[in-house]
């Protein structure tokens, strides 16, 4: 018997800030926990994903009964070392995820354990940190069972997202509480590195020195619910200590491998992780070797922590991606609840898509946010170059000759002086890129300026660090018109709405009427009247209808 999670208290996670204290409601007993927070978010990217890794090697994943006595399951656990955590969750049956303070606890443990008896199937015997825990007599427990807490691992689906937006006061607090619902909890990013660990504990068994860490929306601070595990198999740290060693009068070497490139040492060392997870690994199905994609990965299915995984190696220049992510999702918390905004209104709409094609990606999205937020006066994050002006020595990398440094230390960063809401960010997002001149401009956010576009992409935006590549290269024509024509059409229904009127009406109003497919509801629909009282809002609304096409087809350059 298990009791699912009804809802979360409004708090955003380690590394990063949270909302407005006004708009979170009373701190309560929470409050020495929320004051630890406020000094984990000091500290750097590397930091925190060290931290975690750490952690993550002290914990284990036990696959319970559906009826179990929590307590006497603790009890047990306990006597193979002091827990620091632990959570419950439901995935193709009720898991339970068990923190220990030493990593010595977690070998006590394996000690113990028992190979599974051999009926049907014969067993590989890889002794891993996922266990199976069985009642030898579950009729005469049944008695002593006490529900156990379900933490949710996925977010709740639209049309109830809708009816709590309902609830908010203001759009601002729309897009707070729609970031509590998306973002990526406390338990699922513990789960997140423990599923890293445990594919590390198989590259281990070549590569003793190698470590496997995730980047991308599991670390970066934007990762939703239910989103892919990207991880990568690192030797970087292993080559660090190979260059400690060579001081001394003599040097000595290990005789290793030699293969002509880097790319096929990846694709050899990619195609043997595969095949040692598809034939060894517990719960890790659909193995999918892509070895000769631009950046060779291993896709597969961990079916203990249910996630679905993308395994490359020594993805550098990703994980700097993520970190410049880290530090701009953390600067300011409006920064992610715009984008989580934002994101949830284009999937909805059709903009954006899981599956590669010519539509816009979140990765896109996301950093068509964070040039618009360096665009406003006075900005609200800094330019990559003006990070790059922060850096100090051990800052600076550069990788594969394109300069990737930026300052880690956050406290280097002066706060900014917005003091916009959300509700007028929003807005002005829509009316911003309604507007912009994608026929001639591209997005370059090292420089937070529109520059002339190199090259005749529908729309082009500059690659952070390899400079000679568009990360928007996929999007066409047709799929930037779209994207433009609901631009307008969202900043045309935050302009002209009578907020109060819907309120009154319990009909979806601010946020919650953007994310209602347009046209697929009478209470969406907005019928556009004449006798706006401002000439400003007047002339703005007719700037943005969607009913003179030429200007539109201007805008993006058809």
């Amino acid at each position: 018997m298990a009791l699912r999670a009804g809802g979360r208290a409004l708090r955003l996670l380690p590394g990063r800030l949270r909302a407005p204290a006004a708009r979170l409601g009373s701190r309560g007993a929470a409050e020495a926990q929320e004051d630890a927070e406020v000094n984990t978010r000091k500290k750097t990217f590397t930091e925190v994903q060290t931290e975690r890794l750490e952690q993550a090697e002290r914990t284990v994943l036990i696959k319970c009964p559906s009826r179990l006595n929590e307590k006497k399951l603790l009890q047990y656990l306990s006597s193979h070392g002091k827990i620091n955590s632990h959570f419950f969750f439901e995935n193709r049956g009720i898991h339970a995820l068990i923190e220990f303070s030493e990593k010595s606890s977690v070998a006590s443990l394996q000690d113990v354990v028992g190979i599974p008896k051999a009926v049907e199937h014969h067993v590989v015997p890889f002794k891993s940190r996922l266990f199976t825990f069985t009642l030898k007599n579950p009729v005469a427990k049944t008695a002593e069972e006490t529900p156990v807490h379900l933490s949710p691992q996925s977010h709740i689906p639209v049309n109830e997202l809708i009816q709590k937006l309902h609830k908010a006061d203001s759009i601002s607090s729309q897009m707070y509480i729609l970031l509590n619902e998306y973002q990526l909890t406390e338990e699922n990013i513990k789960l997140r590195f423990l599923a890293c660990s445990l594919v590390q504990d198989f590259a281990r068994a070549y590569f003793p020195d190698s470590t496997v860490k995730p980047f991308g929306s599991s670390v970066n601070t934007f990762g939703k619910l239910g989103c892919d595990v990207d991880m990568f198999l690192d030797f970087r740290d292993a080559q660090e200590h190979a260059a400690k060693m060579k001081k001394g009068p003599f040097e000595m070497e290990y005789q290793m491998k030699r293969l002509p490139s880097e790319r096929l040492a990846t694709q050899k060392i990619l195609s043997v992780i595969g095949d040692c997870l598809d034939n060894f690994g517990p719960g890790c199905v659909s193995i999918q070797k892509i070895l000769n994609a631009r950046c060779p990965l291993v896709k597969f299915a961990h079916q203990p922590t249910g996630f679905q995984c993308d395994l490359s190696v020594s993805n550098s220049i990703a994980i700097r991606s993520s970190e410049l992510l880290y530090i701009y999702g953390t600067l300011d918390p409006r920064v992610r609840a715009l984008v989580f905004s934002l994101r949830c209104w284009a999937r909805v709409h059709g903009l954006t898509n899981s599956i590669p094609g010519t539509w816009i990606t979140n990765f896109s999205l996301t950093m068509m946010v964070m040039f618009f937020l360096q665009k406003r006066s006075p900005p609200i994050i800094p330019t990559l170059d003006q990070l790059k002006e922060l850096a100090d020595e051990k800052d600076k990398h550069i990788i594969g000759g394109y300069d990737c440094s930026f300052v880690s230390d956050l406290s280097k960063i002066n706060p900014t002086k917005n003091t916009e809401t959300l509700d007028e960010l929003l807005c002005d997002f829509f009316e911003y890129f309604g507007n912009f001149d994608f026929r001639k401009n591209s997005l370059n956010l090292r420089r937070g300026k529109e520059v002339n576009k190199p090259e005749s992409s529908p729309l082009y935006i500059w690659n952070p660090f390899e400079q000679d590549l568009n990360i928007s290269k996929n999007v066409n024509q047709p799929q930037l018109e779209k994207f433009v024509a609901m631009a307008r059409e969202s900043a045309w229904i935050l302009q002209k709405e009578d907020r109060t009127q819907r309120m009154i009406n319990k009909e979806p109003w601010g946020l919650a009427a953007l994310l209602i497919p347009f046209g697929k509801s009478n209470t969406n629909k907005m019928r556009r009247t004449k006798g706006m009282g401002s000439e400003t809002i007047r002339s703005l609304l007719d700037s943005l209808k969607l009913s003179n096409a030429s200007n539109l087809q201007k805008a993006v350059g058809k």
